[in-house]
């Protein structure tokens, strides 16, 4: 014997793997046709005494007969299984008439059971259990019908009228639906699925041909009693209409295939691998009537996930190993999935004994493996990207080293954490410095500098409590906000308990630990701070912490506290702040520089974003990081506000009048979000300098989104109703992004200059400005790049789809007095490449 699947030998009587219920079916018909058989064979049949034939020569045309009717079969798949349809019904009617009805029974026993045997034996190679199944419930049916149809009539060589059709039908139509119903058992019970589907499935194939049959079968009866050389007419006409019965199922069943198919691959249209793989299995058993289905999916890292379901309809998966390299089989059809040179997967379509695949289906598992292929591709690619994604966020506020915060997202959650609490909450702010630590590096390498910066880092994580915030600010700076700070009359009582959580930790760093080998004992200089929630932000706690600490340090302690009368800064902005007033009011200290944003495949302008510089008779040239802090955190903010905004909509004013047609940027403070008059300010200064709204853009940042106030809300919509354009700046580096953008409905999004530098040297860095390029265009947002400073990077954001950019690759901030004729020579060089605001029209 030679081995069929699995090694075992073949299974030429189909017992291995039946189900018990087929078995018992099978039994219980064979053993019905058996005795219809012997029965019929045994009652005594009257054949007229002048009988041309003798009575074994009528029986061997009805074996004849039944056998040429299965001969003639035509076969289709099902979900099931394959179903086929013969000429029974028409070789029934003609037995009737030609032959005793006790004989039929036994005449379609042999004529069945030899057809049926002879199509196994030279193409189908059904197993034995098969053919009895087959042959025995044709038989049976048989008998059946000639039951039913004796009942209504007397059919042998009885003259044609209306009441000898009546009865032929009748057994006709019994016939039918014995046949289907015994097929449709036997599909149910292999496959465990409901009688149902197969049995209207079979009808449904087979009701074209059963009319057909009824028809010929009349017909042949009403020659034979007429004259039986009209016979010799018939093959022609026989041969045509088996031809259209052929077309007709091969068209349904291609259109329902074509259905199915294209169903099947819609549905491989999912994100995930689990959904793509689920969606494969259940579209492939339905597609080929497979009764088992395996998509093994390779991972990236090397495993392999195998999802497998039968008929059950049940979808089960779990890991395997690299599964073996198999070849397809007379049942099993096996589909390498790749994409290009990359393999994704294998795809195992195992068909019933009783519908082996055909070539179509060979077809079709190859095609519908390339689609799956390309899906499952697809989903490792997204979920790569995912993970990229999510990493990049991750990191982009967390200290790659210890897994703490970075200090931006310090900054961030901690102002956050301020805005929750009331105005006059007690917080502290504890500042930690590890000593002698460059020591540490210099002696025992850097590695050993990272591992004492790691113990660190975990036993500051392990002191802190619910609501307090840790971060490591670089170098060998850790920050703690303590938010929790006891709330009580005594005034002093807040810095008492910071100064004790202090002292607790710098003890608990002490304890003796072991650093590449080294035991040591890590000493800290603790800075302390402590302020009401409202007075001030996390960047001043931070810079009061510092002096602090370096209090600590020259006083050779571990902790110190703030102490104002020696924080020279505290008083310097005062006088900052009385010198900031003369100079909103000499009009000739605080002064615009002005930088063009360009697009970065024509170099045509795309806007000008306003940058305020002061220049002081005394101090020089100060940049905006040398006043605009103390300004935001005074009561002079919005006369500072209204003074820059005036400046540069006089700007913006002359450009029109010069025939110069682009919008101005202007940065605007979180705090002025606060002031419910901004938006008739910004109303009245447009309409005095005549310049309609949606050339004015304000920048605002991401901590805007931070705050629950109804006012800022409130401010925005106003100023977005007006026309007035806002958007994101040094968008990314807030923890809060993508929730920004669901809150804020905004025009532009600014990448933050510092994503821009290292996207050269950083994946993750490239990762950010390419998602915000992709977010900002499904979103229909203007993208500008910001602190372009190499022609490298221009070309880089280029690639990525960044489609503007301003920095001093392209122009250094400029006067008032000189932008205009830059952007004159700008647009004069791309007069057609000018695009216009999302507020024209642009989309």
């Amino acid at each position: 014997m030679t081995p069929g699947r699995g090694g075992h030998p073949p299974d030429r009587l189909g017992l291995r793997g039946t189900p018990t219920g087929v078995l018992l079916l099978t039994f219980a018909v064979a053993v019905t046709a058996l005795v219809a058989a012997v029965l019929g064979l045994t009652v005594t049949a009257s054949l007229p005494p002048d009988d041309p034939l003798p009575a074994p020569a009528r029986f061997g045309i009805a074996v004849a007969t039944f056998a040429v009717a299965q001969l003639a079969r035509l076969r289709f798949r099902t979900a099931s299984g394959m179903v086929s349809i013969t000429w029974g019904e028409a070789a029934l009617i003609v037995c009737l008439y030609l032959v005793p009805a006790g004989w039929l029974p036994g005449a379609a026993l042999l004529g069945v059971g030899a057809a049926w045997a002879a199509m196994s034996l030279l193409a189908d190679r059904q197993p034995v259990l098969e053919l009895v199944r087959i042959t025995g419930s044709l038989t049976a049916a048989t008998a059946l019908a000639v039951a039913v149809a004796s009942a209504l009539g007397r059919p042998m060589l009885a003259a044609p009228t209306p009441e000898l059709a009546l009865a032929l039908i009748a057994g006709s139509v019994t016939y039918l639906l014995t046949t289907a119903w015994l097929g449709g058992a036997s599909l149910a019970l292999r496959h465990g699925i409901p009688i149902g589907p197969p049995l209207l499935a079979a009808i449904r194939g087979k009701l074209l041909m059963f009319v057909g049959n009824v028809a010929v079968g009349l017909v042949v009866v009403t020659l034979l009693e007429l004259d039986i050389r009209w016979l010799l007419l018939l093959p022609p006409p026989l041969w045509l209409l088996q031809q259209t019965y052929r077309h007709r199922l091969r068209a349904d069943q291609e259109r329902r295939t074509w259905r199915a198919f294209a169903e099947a691959t819609a549905a491989l249209n999912q994100l995930d691998e689990r959904g793509v793989a689920t969606a494969a299995v259940t579209g492939a058993l339905t597609l080929f009537g497979a009764e088992l289905v395996e998509v093994d999916v390779a991972r990236g890292d090397g495993r392999w996930r195998r999802y497998r379901g039968d008929t059950g309809g049940q979808v089960r998966d779990r890991e395997v190993k690299s599964p073996a390299r198999t070849e397809s089989g007379e049942q099993e059809l096996v589909r390498p999935l790749t994409v290009g040179s990359t393999e994704v997967g294998q795809l195992r379509v195992h068909f019933p004994r009783s519908a082996p695949p055909t070539a179509r289906e060979r077809d079709g598992v190859a095609a519908f493996g390339d689609a799956l292929a390309a899906a499952l591709h697809d989903a490792a690619t997204h979920r790569e990207l995912r993970l990229v994604t999510a990493r990049s966020s991750y990191e982009a506020v967390h200290d790659q080293l210890t897994g703490l915060l970075n200090r931006a997202a310090m900054l961030s959650k901690g102002d956050q954490a301020l805005r929750q609490l009331a105005h006059d909450h007690p917080v502290a702010l504890l500042l930690l410095d590890i000593n002698q630590f460059k020591e540490v590096n210099d002696t025992l390498g850097h590695a050993a500098g990272d591992q004492l910066l790691r113990l660190t880092g975990n036993r500051l994580a392990a002191l802190i409590r619910p609501g307090d915030l840790l971060g490591r600010l670089g170098g060998d700076e850790f920050a703690l906000l303590l938010t929790a700070v006891p709330v009580v009359e005594d005034r002093a009582a807040p810095l008492a308990y910071a100064l004790r959580q202090a002292r607790e930790i710098a003890e608990r760093l002490a304890a003796p630990t072991e650093v590449a080998g080294v035991r040591m004992s890590v000493e800290v200089a603790v800075g302390v701070v402590v302020a009401d929630a409202g007075t001030a932000d996390l960047t001043e706690l931070l810079r009061r912490a510092d002096i602090a600490m370096y209090q600590a340090k020259e006083g050779g302690g571990s902790v110190a506290a703030y102490d104002s009368s020696r924080d020279a800064a505290s008083t310097d902005h005062l006088a900052l702040l009385a010198e900031l007033r003369e100079a909103l009011a000499a009009d000739d200290q605080l002064v615009l520089a002005l930088q063009p944003a360009v697009d970065l495949a024509t170099g045509a302008p795309t806007g000008v974003e306003a940058l305020i510089r002061w220049r002081h008779p005394r101090r020089g040239w100060l940049g905006p990081a040398d006043f605009i802090r103390p300004v935001e955190n005074s009561e002079q903010l919005g006369s500072f506000t209204r003074y820059v905004l005036d400046k540069a909509l006089g700007v913006a004013a002359g450009w029109a009048r010069e025939g110069l047609d682009l919008p101005i940027s202007v940065n605007l403070s979180a705090r002025s979000l606060l002031d419910p008059r901004l938006p008739a300010e910004i109303g009245e200064a447009l309409r005095r300098h005549q310049v309609p709204p949606h050339r004015l853009v304000l920048e605002i940042t991401e901590t805007v989104v931070m705050s629950e106030l109804e006012v800022i809300d409130e401010v925005l919509a106003t100023l977005r109703s007006m026309g007035v354009q806002l958007a994101v700046d040094d968008f990314g580096t807030g923890f809060s992004s993508l929730t920004f953008l669901t809150r804020i409905a905004v025009d532009e999004l600014k990448v933050d200059r510092s994503f821009v530098i290292r996207m050269a040297d950083s994946p993750e860095a490239a990762a950010i400005v390419r998602t915000t390029v992709g977010l900002a265009h499904e979103l229909g947002l203007r993208v500008v790049a910001e602190g372009v400073e190499t022609a490298e990077q221009r070309t880089a954001l280029a690639e990525l789809g960044c489609t503007a950019a301003q920095g001093y690759h392209f122009f250094k901030p400029m006067p008032a007095d000189k932008i205009g004729a830059v952007l004159g020579s700008l647009l004069d060089s791309a007069p057609g490449n000018v695009f216009p605001l999302r507020a024209d029209g642009a989309s």
